[in-house]
């Protein structure tokens, strides 16, 4: 069961993680963040990094080490990791690999109203989304080859984003597979509803017993 944390932001994860190996002032700790493509694993505010550092040593789990200021420049304060922000990364990191949450993409979204749009357009787009798959899968291929000196260890983020496109590309071109062939189950409905703008009684039955679940 996911708890809640005295600071939530992904940020304030990916700032301990960070922190954990030497004591950083926030612009290196954005600096370090950057080159390890953190945006790419989890939504990063960078505005809010500043913010974020001053809640995790409001709370314990970072500690200031020094602070100078050199001529007119802004102040730099240096912070360092506590056994209380060690025991909260470790903790986040367990919680974040053993605990399935339900997660809402927008590809769901969208196939959650597919029947807005008439199956000939439908399948058109999803071709669309499907290059645009193939595409980045490729590109994640590559780009894991080319790191193939790093230790796994380190890339098994990208390994499963990488899994997870390929999966929906099989499912997107299984569905494809449905249209074109005329095998996906009540098409010959949905194609009459959009040509005509008459919702079948069957399908009209569904979404009444569904608006009142």
């Amino acid at each position: 069961m996911t708890q809640r944390r005295k600071v939530g932001n992904l940020l304030a994860l990916a700032v301990l993680a960070t922190v954990v190996q030497r004591p950083m002032h926030p612009y290196e700790m954005a600096s370090v963040l950057r080159a390890r493509g953190k945006e790419d694993d989890m939504e990063i505010k960078w505005g809010s990094l500043y913010t974020v550092v001053r809640n995790l040593t409001k709370h314990g789990f970072l500690a200031v080490v020094d602070s100078t200021r050199e001529g007119a420049r802004p102040e730099r304060t240096v912070y360092r990791i506590t056994d209380l922000g060690r025991a909260e990364l470790v903790d986040w990191a367990r919680e974040l690999v053993s605990t399935p949450v339900p997660e809402r993409p927008r590809f769901k979204a969208g196939l959650s109203v597919l029947a807005a749009l008439a199956p000939e357009e439908a399948a058109a787009l999803l071709r669309q989304r499907l290059d645009a798959l193939t595409a980045a899968n490729a590109a994640s291929r590559a780009e894991l080859a080319r790191h193939s000196d790093v230790p796994r260890l380190f890339l098994v983020e990208g390994e499963y984003e990488l899994a997870v496109r390929e999966a929906e590309a099989a499912w997107v071109r299984a569905l494809l597979d449905e249209l074109d062939s005329g095998t996906f189950p009540g098409l010959a409905q949905w194609r009459h509803w959009h040509a005509t703008g008459e919702v079948p009684v069957e399908l009209a039955e569904i979404a009444e017993r569904g608006s009142t679940t």
